[in-house]
C-alpha cells in the first residue's frame, strides 16, 4: 500500500475523532480519552554512561632513564603469575649499586672509627702516647713533691717550686688530652656528618637495588596484557608507563549519576551494561559503590558510582565507554495507570474515575513510578476506567459528564 493511501487513511481517522468530539461537545458532554487501570510489572531505572576499568590493575613504570632491553609478550597476551614480561637495560643501575655498596663500606669504616675513637693505627699511637704521658706525669709529681720538701728546709727556692708545678700541670694536661682522644676524638658535628654519610650511602644502595629489582617486570597475577605502549630498544624516562596487566573476567564500570537520582541508589542493585560496538549484547552486574559526595562535572551535579560486571569472554575492554542502566525498583503484578491520569493537589494524589458517564475524584496512594506508569496501592480497583484528558482542552472537574472518544489499552 502506497504512502499516499496511508496518509488518506490517517486523515480519515483523525477526522472521525474530531467529528465525534464535536458532536459530543454539542450535546454538553466533555469528550475524553481514557484507559483501564491494569495489573503489570513495573520497573524503575536510572540510566547514565560509564567507562570500563580493571578491578585489579597492575601498571609497570620505568624506575629510571634507560632503554627497553627485551619484550617477552605482546599486547593481548594471556600471562601467568610470575611470568617475565619485560626487561630493561640495567647496566647503569648495576654500576650505581656497586658504587653505593662501596660507599656503604666506607661509611661503616668511618662509623667504626667514630665509635672506637679513630682508626686502629690512630688508637694504638694514642694509647702509646698516653702511657708515656702518664710516666711523665708520675715523674713530674715526684719532682714537685721533692721540691716542696726542699723548700721547707731552705734548699729550694720558690721559683724552683713554681717551675716544678708548671711541669706537673703540663704533664697532667697532656694525659687529659690523650684520654679525651681515646673517649671522644670527634666533635658532635663530625659525628653527625659521619652518620649522615652512612645514611646517605644506605639510601643510595636501596635506590639502586630497587631499580635493579624493577628492571625485570614480572606478572603479579594471572591476566592479560591489555596495554603495551613501548617497543624493544625504546628509550624511556623515569615514570614512563611500560605495560598494564589485569584479570578481565570481572571488570568495573565507573560512572556518574545526576544528583536528583542519588537517593534511589543502594549497594547491590542490579546493573545492565550495553556497548554500542556490540548491539544487542547485555552484560549483568551489581552496584558496588554509591556516591559519598556530589561534584560538578561541566554543568551537571553528579555523584560517582562503581559497578562490578561479569566479563567472562573478555569483550568489555578497559577504557571503553558504555551505557549503564541501574534497576532501582521492580514490582510484579502492580496495579498501574498512566502518569497522565494522575493528578496532585496539596500533596494528595488522585485520579478521575469514569462512573456512569461522570467523573468521580478518587484519592489514591501511590508507590513505584517510572517515566510513563505509576503504581496505585490504595484507592482504585482493578479495571477501573480513568480519564486521561479532555479532547477539547476542557479542564476535568468532579461530576462532569463525559463521553469517551478514545480508550487506551
Amino acid at each position: 500500500m502506497s504512502k499516499r493511501i496511508w496518509t488518506i487513511i490517517a486523515g480519515i481517522v483523525i477526522a472521525v475523532v474530531v467529528f465525534a468530539a464535536f458532536m459530543t461537545t454539542s450535546k454538553g458532554d466533555v469528550p475524553v480519552r481514557s484507559e483501564l487501570a491494569k495489573r503489570e510489572s513495573i520497573t524503575v531505572n536510572i540510566q547514565t554512561n560509564g567507562k570500563i576499568e580493571p578491578i585489579q590493575n597492575f601498571e609497570a613504570h620505568a624506575p629510571a632513564a634507560t632503554t627497553v632491553k627485551k619484550l617477552m609478550v605482546n599486547e593481548g597476551d594471556v600471562v601467568k603469575k610470575g611470568e617475565l614480561l619485560l626487561q630493561l637495560d640495567d647496566a647503569a643501575a648495576r654500576a650505581q649499586a656497586a658504587t653505593a655498596a662501596a660507599q656503604m663500606r666506607a661509611a661503616d669504616a668511618e662509623v667504626a672509627s667514630v665509635k672506637g675513637g679513630g682508626t686502629h693505627e690512630e688508637v694504638l699511637t694514642t694509647q702509646t702516647s698516653l702511657v708515656k704521658a702518664k710516666g711523665d706525669l708520675d715523674a713530674a709529681q715526684r719532682t714537685l713533691d721533692a721540691t716542696k720538701r726542699l723548700e721547707q728546709s731552705g734548699s729550694a727556692s720558690a721559683a724552683e717550686v713554681s717551675a716544678a708545678e708548671n711541669r706537673f700541670q703540663s704533664a697532667q694536661a697532656e694525659v687529659n688530652l690523650l684520654q679525651q682522644k681515646l673517649k671522644g676524638r670527634y666533635s658532635p658535628p663530625e659525628v653527625e656528618r659521619v652518620f649522615a654519610q652512612k645514611t646517605e650511602a644506605q639510601a643510595a644502595y636501596a635506590a639502586a637495588q630497587d631499580i635493579l629489582q624493577n628492571s625485570n617486570i614480572r606478572a603479579p597475577q594471572d591476566g592479560i596484557v591489555y596495554s603495551l605502549p613501548v617497543r624493544q630498544g625504546q628509550y624511556v624516562n623515569p615514570g614512563d608507563l611500560l605495560l598494564q596487566v589485569a584479570n578481565l573476567q570481572k571488570v568495573q564500570v565507573r560512572g556518574f549519576v545526576d544528583e536528583p537520582d542519588i537517593g534511589r541508589l543502594q549497594k547491590g542493585q542490579k546493573v545492565s551494561i550495553t556497548w554500542d560496538a556490540i548491539p544487542g549484547r547485555v552484560w549483568e552486574g551489581t552496584l558496588t559503590r554509591v556516591p559519598t559526595t556530589v561534584i560538578l562535572r561541566i554543568t551537571r551535579s553528579v555523584g560517582e558510582i562503581t559497578c562490578e560486571v561479569d566479563n567472562g569472554d573478555g569483550k568489555l575492554l578497559p577504557n571503553i565507554n558504555v551505557n549503564v542502566t541501574i534497576l532501582t525498583a521492580h514490582e510484579d503484578n502492580a496495579l498501574t495507570v498512566s502518569r497522565e491520569a494522575m493528578h496532585q493537589e496539596d500533596h494528595v494524589h488522585f485520579v478521575y474515575q469514569i462512573v456512569n458517564g461522570k467523573l468521580k475524584r478518587m484519592n489514591v496512594e501511590t508507590a513505584v513510578f517510572n517515566l510513563t506508569r505509576i503504581q496505585v496501592v490504595k484507592g482504585l480497583d482493578d479495571g477501573a476506567e480513568v480519564a486521561l484528558g479532555a479532547m477539547n482542552g476542557t479542564p476535568l472537574q468532579p461530576g462532569a459528564t463525559v463521553h469517551v472518544v478514545q480508550r487506551s489499552n
